[in-house]
């Protein structure tokens, strides 16, 4: 059994996005109570939360505008660039302890405390560019991951595996030009093609010219066509660059479930996909894997597609819970 680390702090349901949003703090809840149910909860090595020095933050954003949106935050604004982008007083001070809880959990996996993990974090994180939020992202959590890596740890190479059934606009905006991380990404088009980028000639540029791997898929195809990609593409384009470290942008909104898109992945598909993607790791990178948490909006399917998640980062399978209970007990901890 793998060392597992699993990343959540109640602190992150504070980040208010209002009754109807989509990217509602019920979202976390369902994980933890399918990860709890599911008897998984206590085998995982439990990640303490930490606010994000600025500095880290700014490896990836512009100064002005994060200063743009901690002022907005404090003087009480709602929504920051785009309706879609709703918020509270308290969304800096949770962006940055989610940025600050994944790079402590990326400290423990390079100090070797544990193998793997999954950062169940909110606001999400791939849709923000460096000086815009965008899709319900104030800061690329993933991106501010790999400049970490690469800055405290001299990692050479970061792969960016995103699975959220939208493209990663913010992350491939700041990494196009850039050797150092391969960015992969699955996502739906044309129909629900939120934010409308991510076009198969979207390759990178200058340096980075094939260092970003974009794979639109057609609505409906499911679980058949992003298998094929995985083993005929994904898992080939990882074999060349070889990762040091594998992060992946882990949306839970392909699924057939999921009002927020139409690709129709099931349960299992999703499970076999992580497989795929873990055993890569395995091979290319020790191991060394984290999972953030992006998308996924099916709260009655949420538990049993964390729990099912989590079970293969652990190198263990438990049957699909469901359940909507909060709270977190058991499992051990660490917190230095």
């Amino acid at each position: 059994m793998k060392r597992t680390g699993f990343l959540y702090d109640e602190r992150y349901l504070l980040h208010d996005t209002g009754s109807y949003h989509p990217e509602m703090p019920a979202r976390l809840e369902a994980i933890l109570s399918g990860i709890r149910e599911s008897g998984l909860l206590a085998r995982l090595v439990r990640i303490e939360a930490r606010e994000a020095d600025l500095k880290w933050i700014e490896t990836v954003h512009e100064s002005t505008y994060i200063n743009r949106l901690k002022e907005a935050c404090r003087a009480g604004v709602t929504t920051f660039g785009h309706p879609d982008n709703q918020m509270c007083g308290k969304t800096f001070d949770i962006a940055l302890l989610a940025v600050g809880g994944i790079l402590e959990t990326l400290r423990l996996l390079m100090t070797g405390k544990i193998d793997n993990a999954f950062c169940a974090v909110r606001p999400p994180g791939h849709h923000a560019e460096k000086g815009e939020a965008m899709g319900f992202c104030y800061f690329n959590n993933v991106a501010i991951a790999a400049r970490y890596l690469q800055a405290d740890w001299g990692i050479d190479r970061v792969a960016i595996i995103d699975i959220d059934v939208h493209h990663g606009n913010g992350t491939q905006n700041i990494f196009e030009d850039d050797p150092s991380v391969l960015y992969y990404s699955f996502h739906e088009h044309p129909s629900f093609s939120f934010p409308g980028t991510g076009r198969s000639f979207e390759t990178g540029r200058a340096d980075g010219a094939g260092f970003t791997v974009n794979r639109p898929i057609l609505p409906g195809q499911g679980d058949a066509e992003y298998l094929r990609l995985t083993e005929t593409d994904l898992v080939p384009a990882m074999e060349r660059f070889r990762p040091q470290v594998v992060i992946v942008s882990t949306g839970f909104d392909a699924h057939a479930d999921d009002l927020m898109a139409d690709i129709q992945l099931s349960t299992n598909g999703y499970s076999a996909l992580m497989e795929k993607i873990v055993d890569a790791a395995n091979r290319l990178a020790n191991g060394r894997l984290i999972s953030v948490l992006e998308g996924g909006y099916a709260l009655s399917r949420l538990p049993e597609l964390a729990s099912n998640h989590v079970s293969v980062l652990l190198d263990e399978r438990t049957e699909p819970v469901t359940g909507a209970k909060t709270g977190m007990t058991g499992g051990s901890e660490i917190t230095n």
